[in-house]
């Protein structure tokens, strides 16, 4: 695998980083890639460990923290605040980028600094966080009623909470497995396979910003304007790639129907208010036979979104484990199309 003679640093001989070619000492990128998938299933968020170690993705949101209290002043113009929106996301991202091309460097020179590579990549994927979570809804809304379903939710969507019946709290359970299939799982695993490392650091770091100062609201309509399209055009790919795995995963899920989860995905996503929400949570609509996405109530404002999907609204915790049967099966598939590319890679023509 690249390990030269004297055990320090990579040969010449050593297989690419990235599908564009950089080398790699020690360890296949694709295998790394592999083995994070199979960790983070198995160990979750490691909490455990981000007590003492700061966790990536909080590093990165105390900066853009800092930089929104400093320079989003609402005594500014709009166009002077969507200038320093622009330069934060120039300034958060090229830094991102930078960390990630320092942390690939040491893999590509290093054999053994892919354990540092590994445990960032393990850190910034949260397929076993995001099916925690959701988990932790249905069980709240099944076994300890309404008020501490409503608690778990609210750690998971945006929504007003105490605005919710049982039905809504599914609902948003069931919405945010579906977006963040995309945000959590899809799209990081896309933007390593593409670009390794950088990709991913690079990618959590625009996901990160949208997530905080991304809003339609008075505060950060301008300033969070460049991160929110930036994000967008990230995820443009990658939501169509979830959308697609959730729709094929109905075809192991018992009841789930694969066909309507195809058809509802193409003539709904665009009913959505996000341009890439609306296909992952379409899958899932179509796929259980549920209505998503439309009326709903946030802290100090409401949207009259059109629904997704023909099916029923008034969903339960039952439809929340469907969902996760639904987003375990996906994300298998997420993880067998890098294994189909590593397995190209290595047979004697690739």
């Amino acid at each position: 695998m690249g390990i030269s003679v004297d055990g320090t640093r990579g040969g010449s001989h050593t297989r690419p980083m990235f599908t564009f070619g950089l080398g790699s000492g020690g360890l296949d990128p694709l295998i790394l890639l592999l083995i994070a998938l199979a960790v983070e299933a198995a160990v979750g968020e490691a909490r455990f460990l981000f007590r003492v170690v700061p966790h990536p993705v909080r590093l990165i949101g105390g900066l853009v923290g800092f930089l929104d209290r400093k320079l989003n002043r609402e005594q500014r113009s709009e166009m002077d605040r969507a200038v320093r929106g622009l330069l934060v996301v120039l300034f958060v991202a090229g830094l991102s980028l930078g960390v990630g091309v320092g942390v690939a460097w040491l893999t590509q020179t290093y054999n053994f600094a892919w354990i540092l590579e590994l445990f960032l990549v393990t850190a910034l994927i949260a397929q076993r966080g995001l099916y925690d979570r959701v988990r932790a809804v249905g069980v709240a809304l099944r076994d300890q009623g309404l008020g501490e379903a409503r608690r778990a939710v609210s750690h998971i969507v945006g929504r007003d909470p105490d605005r919710l019946d049982e039905h809504g709290v599914a609902r948003g359970a069931i919405e945010s497995a579906a977006e963040n299939f995309c945000d959590a799982v899809v799209a990081p695993v896309f933007w390593y396979v593409l670009f390794g490392f950088p990709g991913l650091l690079l990618y959590k770091a625009v996901n990160t910003m949208d997530s905080m100062i991304g809003y339609r609201t008075p505060r950060h309509r301008a300033f969070g304007m460049t991160a929110a399209r930036l994000d967008d055009a990230l995820n443009l790919i990658p939501a169509r790639l979830a959308g697609l795995f959730l729709a094929m995963a109905a075809l192991f899920v018992p009841t789930a129907r694969p066909g309507a989860a195809f058809k509802v995905m193409v003539r709904d996503a665009g009913k959505h208010r996000s341009m890439n929400g609306g296909w992952p949570e379409g899958a899932v609509a179509g796929a259980l036979d549920l209505a998503l996405a439309g009326p709903r109530h946030y802290v100090g404002e409401s949207v009259a979104d059109s629904w997704i999907g023909d099916g029923t609204a008034r969903a339960t915790h039952r439809d929340i484990r469907r969902t996760l049967y639904l987003y375990v099966c996906a994300c298998l598939i997420n993880g067998a199309w890098v294994a189909a590319i590593a397995v190209i890679r290595f047979s004697p023509s690739g």
